[in-house]
């Protein structure tokens, strides 16, 4: 009986990597015949495991049933679960704290020791960062990202960062997410231009609009493009600059809502990013600690040498150059 059990959880874990199996693969991974394969698919069904013969292989394939099953997971993809819950917890999306928690007070007693251990360590010296009130309905945005998938335009009420209220219809085609807040990148139909979007200041209209063809999207990186449209677009000045240092120590001092980094070799890289004050732009960029040139906007680059100027009065005569 124990070695059946066994056998048991070997074939699910089998079948829960989400391809398709034949009888034969089955009965070579076990070790065992395809007769004894059959007769422990059948087990597995009478759990309430929805295993679906494959036609054509003699095959066979995991699929959704009417209940949720218990899943088998290795130690790490506990550990990457019970994190995950606790990141949920964190409130960028709202709503889900709580079934989050009692998620994870089922995983946590379910999991040994050892792992239980790692996950209390690591919820124990984690600090989280409030969301400042930016998180996400969960149902608007499981209702945006089924109108990506299924290609219907959405109408919605939008608040820009400036306040101002609008009605949008526009082609949604993926979310971005920077762990704090969530965007949608989004054709607007109106405005025959494609837009970044912050869900939280979204409300979504019912119903959706009619299908539409995709488009080309409107780069190949969407998290970059994403990144440039959140940290640029929406200000009245858009700075680009060559910062002389790698593109990987830039990027650790500058958030994705705050700047687009972009290598331009192993020692420079370009850095785009938006204010509405030049001073405010210039010290930003000077507080990267890299040395770096102004290439946009052209007025910048005379602001630059003033404010140097002003700095360097403003220290002691005997440090002045």
């Amino acid at each position: 009986m124990l070695e059946t059990s066994a056998r048991l959880l070997r074939l699910l874990s089998l079948l829960q990597t989400h391809r398709e199996w034949s009888g034969v693969e089955l009965a070579e991974r076990l070790g065992v015949t395809a007769r004894t394969v059959r007769r422990d698919v059948g087990r597995l069904r009478e759990l309430g495991y929805s295993v679906h013969a494959v036609a054509g292989v003699s095959g066979y394939r995991l699929g959704a049933g009417s209940d949720v099953p218990p899943l088998l997971l290795d130690d790490e993809e506990a550990v990457a679960v019970a994190v995950g819950l606790r990141t949920a917890a964190g409130g960028t999306v709202a709503g889900i704290e709580e079934s989050s928690m009692r998620a994870l007070a089922k995983l946590e007693r379910m999991l040994p020791s050892r792992l239980r251990h790692r996950v209390r360590a690591l919820q124990s010296m984690t600090v989280p960062m409030t969301a400042d009130g930016s998180a996400v309905d969960p149902d608007s945005l499981t209702r945006i990202a089924a109108a990506c998938r299924d290609h219907e335009i959405l109408r919605f009420d939008y608040r820009a960062h400036d306040g101002v209220h609008s009605r949008r219809s526009a082609e949604p085609y993926r979310l971005v997410t920077t762990g704090r807040r969530w965007y949608l990148v989004a054709y607007d139909t109106e405005r025959a231009d494609w837009r970044t979007f912050r869900l939280d200041r979204l409300s979504l209209r019912s119903p959706n609009g009619p299908r539409f063809a995709p488009r080309d999207l409107p780069a190949a990186d969407l998290a970059e493009y994403a990144s440039h449209a959140i940290s640029s677009a929406p200000y009245r000045y858009q700075g680009r600059f060559t910062v002389y240092a790698s593109a990987a120590t830039v990027a650790e001092r500058v958030s994705p809502t705050t700047g687009a980094v972009e290598p331009v070799d192993e020692g420079t890289c370009t850095l785009l990013c938006g204010s509405n004050s030049l001073d405010e732009l210039a010290l930003w960029v000077a507080l990267i600690g890299a040395p770096f040139t102004v290439h946009e906007p052209p007025e910048l680059a005379e602001h630059v040498r003033t404010l140097g100027t002003r700095l360097t009065a403003a220290a002691p005569p005997s440090l002045r150059p």
